[in-house]
């Protein structure tokens, strides 16, 4: 029973072997809908979430453009959140969805806003 979502389940387990995040270098997660997308920095060693952004904040969600231009504002809030928390750098985890279009845009607005990784 290979579905989507099992296969894509195993190259997160598969992604999470090898990425983790600390309180200096967080993991930056992100998750993807059909809607809406979300980025959290999470330190793996206490299991804290020290920041999260996604489509659905009210700054975001009322400029009115395609999908993958809301990814790179999420990208930019998440990162000017982890300035404001002192950090520069991070692990990116793509969260088994395949770097490109809005997953590539998230970590370009990240990018742009400081991070690096």
């Amino acid at each position: 029973m290979n579905t989507k979502l099992v296969q894509r389940q195993k190259i997160r387990y598969r992604i999470r072997k090898k990425v983790s995040g600390t309180a200096t270098k967080p993991r930056l997660s992100v998750f993807r809908s059909n809607a809406d997308i979300y980025a959290q920095l999470i330190d793996d060693e206490n299991g804290l979430t020290l920041a999260a952004s996604s489509s659905r904040a009210k700054d975001i969600e009322a400029q009115k453009v395609p999908k993958v231009d809301k990814s790179k504002l999420v990208g930019a809030a998440i990162a000017l959140k982890a300035k404001e928390l002192g950090i520069e750098t991070c692990v990116f985890d793509r969260g088994g969805n395949l770097y490109h279009g809005r997953i590539k845009a998230v970590a370009d607005g990240a990018r742009d806003g400081g991070l690096q990784f």
